[in-house]
Parts: structure tokens; sequence; C-alpha cells
């Protein structure tokens, strides 16, 4: 699962509050790193998509943070330095194994050969 697929997750399981849910905490058991070509424009359109609080959250704790900035930068989109930064994160980094825990609930959700499984139990619903 790569960080951008993480930043779009939420939990929807019975007792998420309103607006709850997100972000989901991630413990890694496997991480691989692969290279991935550069595409400028994807990632420059992709930022303002992103909430940079829960992606900066990720991949610090998947040791993956670097000198990935706290808060978003302005004229982001002509830092080609920044940029590759964000797309390291972003596209290069890969949850292979792990779970994901909702931060209401402490429901986890298994992430088995890099695909997260958000299925819910009709009780869960």
């Amino acid at each position: 699962m790569k960080l951008l697929t993480h930043n779009m997750l939420t939990s929807h399981v019975r007792g998420v509050r309103a607006g709850g849910g997100f972000p989901l905490r991630i413990q890694a058991t496997e991480v691989k790193v692969k290279n991935v070509d550069f595409n400028p424009e994807f990632i420059a359109r992709m930022i303002p998509k992103l909430e940079w609080g829960a992606l900066v959250e990720a991949a610090e704790s998947l040791g993956q943070r670097s000198d990935l900035p706290s808060e978003l930068i302005p004229d982001y989109k002509d830092d080609e330095n920044f940029l590759r930064k964000v797309h390291h994160v972003l596209m290069e980094v890969e949850v292979v194994e792990g779970v994901l825990k909702c931060p209401d609930t402490g429901r986890e959700f298994p992430i088995t050969k890099g695909i997260p499984n958000m299925l819910l139990s009709e009780e869960e619903t």
C-alpha cells in the first residue's frame, strides 16, 4: 500500500465519531522502497488533494519522513527538490505487511501483500 492510498482511506466502523476515523495509524511489519519514475506534474496536482499532516505522520511512522516539512510550503509547484521528497513518500514507499488502526475505535485492518483489507463485518456497519 502506497502512502498516496493511505492518505485517502478512512474507517467506517460503527462507533466512529462524525468526521473521525482518519488518519488510520500504520503499524508496518514490512516496508519496501521501490524506485518509481518521477512525474513532477502528477505530484504537484496531487498535493492539494492530500491531508498534509496525515502524510507527514504516516511517513514519520515508517521512518521515511527524511526532510519532508511539517507544513506545506508555498510555491511548491516550482520547487523540484520538494516535489521529489513528496514523490518519494507518496509513490516509492510501500507498506507490504502490517495493519491500519482506526484512531477512534482501535479496529485493525490488515495489510497483506500491499493490499489493505477494509471490509467490515455486518455487526460493524
